[in-house]
Formats: C-alpha cells, structure tokens, sequence
C-alpha cells in the first residue's frame, strides 16, 4: 500500500497539529582523500512551533512523510541521492504518536488503520534503495523512537533526552516496529528493560549516552555541532570507510540467544506481576509479541501489533490511561483549577522552615535547589539545627557524587542553607514553612510566636498531613496570611503538593503558593481545609476497610492481598509500615474524630504500637513473609472472616462513598483533581486512569452513590459503544 491509500483516515482528523517533512539536498562532506560521496536528502520534521509544542504523529503527519519518503525512493532509484536522513526540530527528533488523536479513534477499524499507516510509512523509510540515517537530536518517544530504528543507521546526540518505547506505560504495545527491532539491536533483556521495566518504572526514560551505550545509536556527537559531525559520520559510512560496531546485536534463530530470550520474557512477566498485578493488559501484550516475534518474519509481526494495537485502543484500560496522562498529568497539573492570578503573587526573596528534622531539612533542601534562595532553619537546640544543617550538606554531596550537580551548584547550595536556634532569623523572610510535631497546640504555638516575628507581608505555610488550618490560624492576628503547604514523603520524589485555602487565606497568599509550587517543581492542586484533605483521606479510608476485615478474623495474607486486582504501588499493610504505624494510626484517629465510625480505629493496631511492633509482617526462616508469632500473641480477633473478593468489594465501596462524600463537601472543585492527586501524591497506578475511573469501571460508585464519578467517553469508551467495535 501507498501512504496516499490512508487519505480516508487522515481527512478525519482536520485540526490535527500537523509535523511537517521539510526535505533539503546536502552535499555530503568529502571524507579524507576522497571527493563527496553525492547528495544527500536530510528531512526535518518540524511543526512550526516552538519547544513547548513538541513534534507529534498524527494520520495526516504519517501520510505526509510517507509521501515524501516514496518520493525519495523514487529519487535513489534514479541514482540522484545516495542517502537519506531524519532529524527533528530543536529538542525532538519526535515525541511519539499524537495521544489527542489517538484517544478519538472510536472505531477498531480506524485503530488498525492507524497502525497499519505507521507500518506503510516505516516500511518505506527502511526499503528506500539507499541507506537511511537517524540524527536523534532529542526526544525520541514511541513512534518517534522507531522511525530511528527503522532507519540503517542511528546518531544520537548527548544532550538528547527521552528516549523511550513507554507504549506500555499508557495502555498500548510499540505498533511500528520496536518489539520486532529492538531486541535484535540490543538483545532481549535490554529491549525488556526498555519496553517494560522503564515504562513501568515512573515511566522512565534513557538520555542520549545511554542510549548509545546500549546500542540503540551507532555514534554520539555532542550538540554543538551535533548535525555537522552526523553527516560527516554518514559520508564515511556510505564510502565504507566506516561501520558501526554493533555489540549488542543478537541473531534470533541461534540456540543461545533462543535461550536468552526466554528467560527476557519471563523475566519481563514477573516484572509485570510484581509492578501492576496483571491489572492492565497492555505489558502483558507487549510480552506476548516480544515472545511469538523471536520465529517471525517482521511482516508477520507488523501484522500482530497492528492487531494488537486495534484491540489495546478500545479497552477502557487505555482511555484511562490518556485521560491521566494527557488531561491530568500533561494538562490539568498545568492550570490547577481555583488558582487565583498568577500575577496576584508576591516574591520569595528568602525561605524559613521551622524544625530541623528529616521532613524540615529535605523541604530546607528542595528550596535552596530549586529557588536558589537562602532557607534558614530553625530548632530547639543546637544539636538538631546542626543535625539537619548537615543533612542537607550530604545530601548535597551525595548529588555531586552522582555528577547530578555541578561542584559549583553544590558549592551555592550549601552555602545557601543555614541553621539557628532562635526565629528572629525569620524576620525579614518572605515566607516560612512549618515542620514541627503533628500536634494541633504545638502548631499554633509556632505560629503566634513567627507572628511577633515576621514582616505583615510574609507568608505562613504549615506542611500539616491532617490537621485543621483554620484552628492553626484563628488566633492569628493576620490568618489571611497562613496556608497549608502539604508535602509528600520523599520530597524530592514527590510531586505532589495539596494547598490547603483556609476560609481568610487570601488571593496574593494562595496565589504566591501555586507559583512556588511550580517553581519547586511539584504540581499543586487547590483543597479546601477537611481533615487529612484528599491522599490521606482516601489512604486512611482504605487501609482502615483492611484493617477491620483483618481484626474481625480475616487472614492476613487475604487481607493483604485482596486488592492485588487495583494494582497499587504496595499492600495495605506495607503502606502501613513504610509510613509507620504510629503515625497511620494518629492520622486514623483525627479522621475518626472529624468523621466518626467510616474511620475505624483498630485496638490491635494500637496494641502494636504499645509494644513497639514497626510491621505486622516479618520474614519467616524459609524467607516467605509470615506473622510472628509473638505479634499475634498481642491481638485479639473477631469471628467473621472474609474472603479476597469480599474484602475488595467492601474497599471499593468504602472508596467510592468516601470521594462521593468530598465531592459533596467541595473539598476539591471536581474528580479529576481527586484522581490527579491519587496519582502524584499516592503512586495510584496510570493505567487506572486513577481511582475514580476504576471506582466507574467495577460499578462502585453506582453501587453506592446511584451514578458514575466520570460520564462515559472520559477514561472509558463514549456510551453506546462495546468493547472491540
């Protein structure tokens, strides 16, 4: 087939962003002793947009590139070019498939064609009569990707950044050649480690160096001349003066490497198993291909993604996925919804945090990294400002010790963070931060005595996880001025940040703190004042339904286990004992009071924590996790155990009336900023699309409040339309 032959598929989509395929004949460099090897056809993909809009393939895209590919072959047929190459515009080589479009193919058929159009077009770039050459000058994601590994040969610049297959991180499989190419390129285990442990590793990508180290790329040149060298390189390789050395590169059909790549698979399925549960279907297929593709034909492989592709397209798993992705991750995240006018807010010219301990100096370090402000901390005694003091220096050392900073970079951290035990440090700050105690007195406390401190301008921020920011500020002779600033444990992992609007918080305050956020690099999302706001509301609510169905005599390890099928980050119980169970437990009981029996408090949990219990689960002498018998000494159970699926569904359930309720109660201006805090703030996976679209997808939240948190045709397919169509 002929690209022009998917013209039916490209009219549908008028207002795609096309990326354009500019062609310019080169003169290729003459390399030492020799007369240039002919002309050369570079062509620059570009949509005429600046960095921020990033290169996409779309239907219209793809028919264009593959037009002008056949004519490049049409012209190396006539022995007017003796190559051609692929570049992108600043930044991009491409940055994969158009998700935009993607998520409106509403037919399997347009799915196939889809994928079938990206095969034509590939096909064409890799069968020109001429070598092709790839100048991977940035991000190269998805389709991107493999229009370099359809190409001969492969430069990658080494400032290039993002390169990645993430196909399995958002709900499809590579449709365009990347599970047939890649493992014969690099081998099995590393084509796994791109295609399946890095998407679902935080949806992890490789820079230009590694990619060149793994084989993906040929030859690296440094940006500055990145182009220039990449033709120079190419001439030599066309007059044979060089090869590239393919280390890595294995041949399917020998014993060995058959071999290998079995044990690549099922390594990649117990990966699969220990990331997601099998509760998304995508890695799973990706794996599927990898394996049946070592005996295929690329033909007969092209022809199983384009399969694949259709089918994965159609599942509520994928739209899920996009929806979180693209319209929270990428666009929501972006314009926080009740921000005020950015303009509204005040500069932060210097940063105090109150407490020196583990939570303090990591927010005393993300200030001083990302504003490049002095941070003054602050504590009872010296011992512990000199404690956190240094935290911070080794942490800055452990940076530069990893090349991540520059020893000049360190150099301006540390010297940015210092330590005192008295506040009148603060008095000339901008904005001052607490992390003292989760105490309610103890807070307020902190706060009075900044109050006698502080300039009227600055503001008060408290990192509080549960407790009420309007008591903190009631006594406050400015509590416009005070705002909850809820970090997330690590912080410099995190994203999250929940910015908590008391009933007098002001514009200018609300407003100065989404600006910090975006300038610390998190992703603020507005709540209003509720005990334990939104990821703690949700976390407590969930482990506590656990908890009871374990205290009234459910298993452990069913009680543990039972929501395998949501796919989380860890169990319950693990989440339990990573957070500690005193404080999971302090958290459990401010909900208990602010919201009565929904929050159980467990007698045997706190039985545990008097006896200074850290986990339920320890390791057996035949290594398997298993109770102590000295822990179980200590509880007392009920005599109503449930089984897995009952446990799940009651979990569902409570979940479901617990959202519905915070939506009632205007805790967050709608379920998207509920699924978005979910995913940044508590791991909940991406190819859930969050929770609520889960709560949708198993019928709870009609279950329990009589309607969907989200209509149809958001993160799930438009009503009216089946599975497959």
């Amino acid at each position: 087939m002929s690209a022009v032959d998917f013209t039916q598929l490209a009219v549908l989509f008028p207002n795609e962003t096309v990326t354009h395929s500019y062609v310019q004949d080169i003169e290729l460099p003459a390399p030492a002793g020799q007369g240039s090897p002919g002309t050369f056809a570079l062509i620059t993909l570009d949509n005429g947009l600046d960095h921020s809009k990033p290169t996409t393939l779309g239907p219209n895209t793809l028919v264009e590139l593959g037009t002008v590919l056949e004519e490049l072959r049409e012209r190396a047929q006539r022995g007017e070019i003796v190559g051609v190459g692929v570049t992108g515009k600043p930044y991009y080589l491409v940055a994969g498939a158009d998700l935009s479009t993607v998520k409106t193919l509403d037919k399997r058929e347009h799915g196939l064609w889809m994928a079938q159009l990206g095969h034509d077009v590939y096909s064409t770039l890799a069968n020109l009569g001429v070598p092709s050459f790839a100048f991977i000058n940035g991000a190269a994601l998805g389709g991107g990707l493999e229009i370099a590994l359809q190409s001969t040969y492969r430069t990658v610049s080494t400032g290039a950044g993002a390169l990645a297959l993430p196909e399995a991180f958002i709900g499809l499989v590579p449709g365009w050649g990347g599970v047939y190419i890649l493992p014969r390129l690099i081998g099995p285990e590393n084509a796994v480690k791109v295609m399946i442990e890095n998407p679902l590793s935080n949806n992890r990508t490789l820079t230009g160096p590694q990619a060149f180290e793994l084989g993906i790329a040929d030859a690296m040149f440094e940006p500055a001349d990145f182009l220039e060298q990449s033709l120079a390189w190419a001439a030599k390789v066309i007059t044979g003066e060089t090869t590239a050395e393919r280390a890595n590169a294995v041949a399917p059909a020998d014993p060995d490497t058959a071999t290998r790549w079995a044990a690549a698979v099922s390594a990649g399925r117990a990966l699969v198993e220990a990331k997601t549960s099998n509760a998304a279907p995508a890695p799973a297929k990706v794996l599927d291909i990898l394996e049946g593709n070592r005996t295929m034909t690329q033909a007969e492989s092209a022809a199983l993604e384009c399969e694949t592709l259709a089918e994965l397209m159609q599942t509520d798993e994928f739209r899920a996925t996009v929806y979180a992705f693209l319209d929270l991750v990428q666009k929501r995240s972006k314009r926080p919804a009740g921000a005020p006018d950015r303009k509204l807010a005040r500069p932060v010219t210097k940063v105090g945090v109150v407490g020196a301990g583990l939570m303090a100096s990591q927010l005393a370090l993300l200030f001083a990294r990302q504003l490049k402000v002095p941070v003054v901390m602050t504590d009872i005694d010296q011992a512990r400002v000199d404690k956190g003091v240094g935290y911070v220096h080794a942490e800055v050392d452990k940076l530069l010790g990893k090349k991540r900073i520059s020893q000049d970079a360190a150099n301006r951290t540390k010297a940015l963070v210092t330590g005192s035990v008295s506040k009148d440090v603060f008095a000339d700050a901008d904005f001052v931060i607490e992390a003292v105690f989760e105490e309610l007195n103890v807070k307020k406390q902190v706060f009075a005595e900044l109050e006698a401190i502080v300039t009227p301008e600055c503001i008060l921020a408290t990192n509080t996880s549960s407790l009420s920011v309007t008591a903190m500020a009631e006594d406050l002779k400015h509590p416009e001025r005070l705002v909850g600033f809820h970090f997330f444990n690590p912080v410099a992992v995190m994203p999250l940040l929940e910015i908590v609007r008391a009933p007098r918080t002001d514009d200018a305050v609300l407003a100065t703190a989404f600006e910090l956020a975006k300038a610390l690099k998190k992703t603020g999302v507005l709540v209003k004042d509720a005990a334990a706001f939104v990821v703690n509301r949700i976390l407590l609510r969930l482990m506590g339904e656990v908890t009871a169905a374990f205290d009234e005599g459910t298993p452990a390890e069913v009680a543990d286990d039972a929501l395998r099928p949501m796919g989380l980050p860890m169990t319950p119980f693990t989440l339990g004992a990573m957070v500690g169970l005193p404080v999971a437990q302090h958290v459990q009981e401010s909900l208990h009071a602010a919201f009565g029996e929904r929050f159980t408090v467990s007698a045997n949990l706190q039985k545990l924590i008097d006896n200074g219990v850290k986990s339920l689960w320890a390791r057996g002498g035949d290594g398997q996790q298993e109770i102590p018998q000295s822990t179980l000494s200590l509880m007392s159970f009920g005599t109503n155990p449930s089984s897995s699926e009952e446990v799940l569904r009651r979990t569902q359930d409570a979940l479901a009336e617990e959202i519905g309720l915070m939506l009632e109660e205007g805790v967050v201006a709608g379920p998207e900023d509920i699924d978005l805090c979910m995913i940044l703030g508590a791991g909940w996976p991406m190819f859930l699309g969050g929770i609520t679209p889960y709560l949708d997808r198993v019928g709870a939240s009609e279950r329990v409040n009589g309607k969907r948190f989200l209509p149809p045709g958001v993160a799930s397919r438009p009503a009216g339309q089946p599975a497959g169509v």
